[in-house]
């Protein structure tokens, strides 16, 4: 009986039939890196955006959407007649109030003379009635020692003290003197925040869907050239 060899040397023996071997396997590809200085930085802007744009729409609620719904109005305390209460810089918002719901310890705002634009946030200490049943109120600053010069009548009150905000007076003077200019100049800045973001996120995820594709074509290219490649096998027979 003798063995037949086909092939390029003994050591290619192979039966027929047999499964042959992948010779490459695709490698795996490391994913993009998502940390370092740039991702760093570039969190870091994310943030501090967030907070700036954060930060405006606070600052539009306290100062223009809350007053304007309820009638409200904001001021700016510049003495320290009020202090520690209400100290220089601190943002009062004045609401609406009927006379006749004042009381003794209220903080009000009130004309220095009837129709004028100047006001006065003090805290009611008395008020006196008259014979005819008209309401005067006495005011006095907290760090004051004498009583404001002249008892107020009901058509010189503006409204009572809703809530105040250390610090943010300055800031609603800088709103309300520039109103022409700085609210569109906000709105034009969030606009320009919004595109950006969106032509970021955009390019990111285009980026991202290349970056696949792109692995998808080395791994099938890494299992073409392995299959493609000519495998030598040995075919065994038997005669006799």
């Amino acid at each position: 009986m003798t063995t037949l060899l086909s092939g390029s040397g003994a050591g290619n023996r192979h039966r027929t039939g047999g499964t042959p071997r992948p010779r490459h396997a695709a490698r795996p590809v490391a994913p993009p890196a998502t940390s370092g200085p740039l991702a760093a930085l570039r969190a870091l802007g994310i943030g501090v955006m967030t907070g700036l744009v954060l930060l405006v729409a606070g600052l539009a609620v306290v100062l223009v959407v809350l007053p304007r719904v309820t009638g409200s109005v904001p001021l700016s305390v510049l003495t320290q007649s009020m202090e520690p209460t209400l100290p220089p810089g601190t943002l009062v918002v004045v609401r609406p109030v009927a006379p006749a719901d004042v009381r003794i310890g209220d903080v009000v705002t009130y004309q220095l003379e009837s129709g004028r634009p100047e006001v006065v946030t003090h805290r009611v200490v008395a008020i006196d009635s008259s014979s005819d049943g008209t309401r005067r109120f006495v005011f006095r600053g907290d760090a004051n020692d004498a009583v404001d010069a002249d008892p107020v009548i009901p058509a010189q009150i503006r409204g009572e003290v809703w809530y105040s905000l250390p610090l943010l007076g300055t800031v609603n003077q800088v709103v309300n003197g520039s109103r022409t200019w700085l609210l569109p100049t906000l709105a034009g800045l969030l606009l320009v925040y919004g595109v950006v973001m969106i032509v970021s996120g955009t390019a990111s995820t285009v980026r991202r869907r290349r970056r696949r594709a792109r692995r998808r074509e080395r791994g099938v290219d890494h299992v073409d050239r392995g299959d493609d490649r000519p495998q030598q096998a040995g075919t065994a027979s038997r005669a006799g």
